[in-house]
């Protein structure tokens, strides 16, 4: 008889399924230990890695720069070559700096009721977006712009349709603001002083343009010289008691990542913008340290925000005032000398030559950075400083270029004696009389900082022979005339 068959089934073992490692969780970034984080704004000419070097012998621990010039409209996306961006990342990395802020170019105008200047904005905009993506930058800071005659609804509307335009295409890669931690890109809005038409110097502007890009990491940034400007009790301890919690009713503290540390020349309401040193302006020593140490401004992780950081952008009128001004926020901070990081000695991003040129190259900061804006230091408090520092203006920068270039002049002969002499001929050609060649060869315009040549040697003897000595422009021994004899 025969035996039954058996159906033998495979036994499932779930252990032998194929399961893919899940990616692992990316370690929290450094500078969001809950530890103060200050830093400036530095230079990236010449290389833009030089900035993190900068930032390190400085003092600092964090740096905001310029992803290319502010002051000019990019050509052809000004692109940053991948191993240059490469190189800045991996230095930013063993240097451990961070929050890397960027701030976008000057002239970008989101609000602009104009179609061409709109559509620049938009592309120098997107233009910073892709640029600070890849050299790992972690907030890009922009101005919102002036409605230039638009009423204030109609230009908020706009700057936040122009940040969706610009924001089309780019992955940020980044979440809340308390999620700081895993990375990505923010975008900061930074309040203003409210010259002229300019947006977003009330709280309740720069809420509005939030929530009309509700789906963008947008957050705020504070400058504290502007909102001194703009109306905002920062100095007194019940005002900035009042300040803070305006702010967070109508922005939430959680959405400011940046505060930008700027004492003011201007007093409290101008609305002019105009930085000056730490404790030397109409903000004042504590007002600062107030600031610096409020549990509710901070990075830590009990009431502040992990990673928010105080970012520099004072004027810097001679070698050393950056390094010195690090050294004061520090200080007001309640950060101990031997827990600062360590500057170099001596080190400054300008030398006392070029300081006023490099300084106003970007209006009021070192090198070439510092949002200070306007030219006439000095001019809205109501007195003119005795000597205009240079690096505190465009107009300055010029001035200060020129002085150094220019040679001093000659003193001028008024004696007599300059009336003997003979014209100089300055025409093209040469004087009847003259060598053939030599009135080809002369300029028709000298040089001011060329030397005087002496006027051409003639025999006192009325004979017409000319001293051989005398060479023409040319570089060739003049011929000498010689008289005919009579008969």
């Amino acid at each position: 008889m025969d035996e039954p068959l058996q159906i033998i089934a495979p036994v499932y073992d779930s252990a032998d399924e194929y399961r893919p490692e899940p990616e692992p969780e990316p370690a929290p970034l450094s500078w969001c230990d809950g530890g103060v984080r200050i830093g400036i704004h530095t230079s990236i000419a010449g290389d833009i890695a030089e900035s993190l070097e900068s930032a390190q012998k400085l003092g600092c621990n964090a740096l905001q720069i310029f992803s290319a010039s502010p002051r000019m409209w990019p050509r052809g996306g000004s692109r940053i070559g991948e191993a240059d961006a490469a190189r800045f990342r991996a230095r930013r990395v063993e240097l451990a700096l961070g929050p890397l802020v960027i701030h976008a170019n000057y002239l970008i105008n989101l609000a602009s009721p104009d179609r061409v200047m709109r559509t620049r904005s938009i592309q120098a905009l997107h233009d910073e977006l892709v640029r600070a993506i890849m050299l790992g930058a972690d907030f890009l800071v922009v101005h919102p712009g002036a409605g230039l005659g638009k009423d204030t609804a109609t230009a908020i509307s706009e700057a936040a349709q122009a940040l969706r335009q610009a924001a089309r295409g780019i992955r940020f890669g980044a979440g809340s603001f308390r999620e700081m931690h895993r990375g990505g890109l923010r975008v900061l809005i930074e309040n203003t002083s409210g010259m002229g038409t300019a947006i977003g110097s009330r709280f309740e502007e720069l809420r509005a343009i939030l929530d009309g890009v509700p789906d963008l990491p947008i957050g705020v940034c504070i400058d504290t010289a502007h909102a001194h400007a703009a109306g905002y009790d920062i100095c007194s301890e019940a005002g900035l008691r009042q300040t803070i919690a305006a702010l967070d009713r109508i922005i939430g503290l959680e959405r400011v990542a940046l505060i930008h540390v700027n004492d003011s020349k201007t007093p409290f309401a101008s609305k002019v913008d105009r930085h000056a040193h730490i404790g030397r302006g109409t903000i004042g020593l504590e007002a600062f340290r107030r600031i610096l140490t409020h549990p509710r401004l901070s990075a830590s992780l009990a009431e502040g925000l992990p990673g928010r950081a105080f970012i520099l952008e004072v004027p810097i009128d001679a070698a050393g005032d950056d390094r010195r001004n690090v050294r004061a926020v520090w200080e007001l901070a309640g950060v101990p000398r031997k827990l600062a990081p360590a500057a170099k000695k001596g080190f400054s991003t300008v030398r006392e030559a070029r300081s006023g040129a490099r300084a106003a190259a970007h209006g009021g900061n070192a090198a070439e950075p510092a949002p200070a804006t306007g030219a006439q230091p000095g001019a809205a408090v109501g007195q003119r400083p005795a000597a205009v520092k240079a690096g505190t203006g465009l107009a300055s920068a010029k001035e200060a270029g020129v002085r150094a270039e220019v040679p001093a002049k000659a003193p001028v002969n008024t004696s007599s004696q300059a009336s003997a002499k003979p014209p100089v001929n300055t025409s093209s050609q040469a004087p009847s009389g003259a060598p053939s060649g030599a009135g080809s060869s002369v300029p028709s315009k000298v040089p001011s900082s060329a030397p005087a040549r002496a006027p051409a040697k003639v025999s006192g003897k009325s004979s017409g022979k000319v001293s051989s000595r005398v060479r023409p422009r040319t570089g060739t021994t003049a011929r000498k005339v010689r008289p005919k004899r009579k008969g």
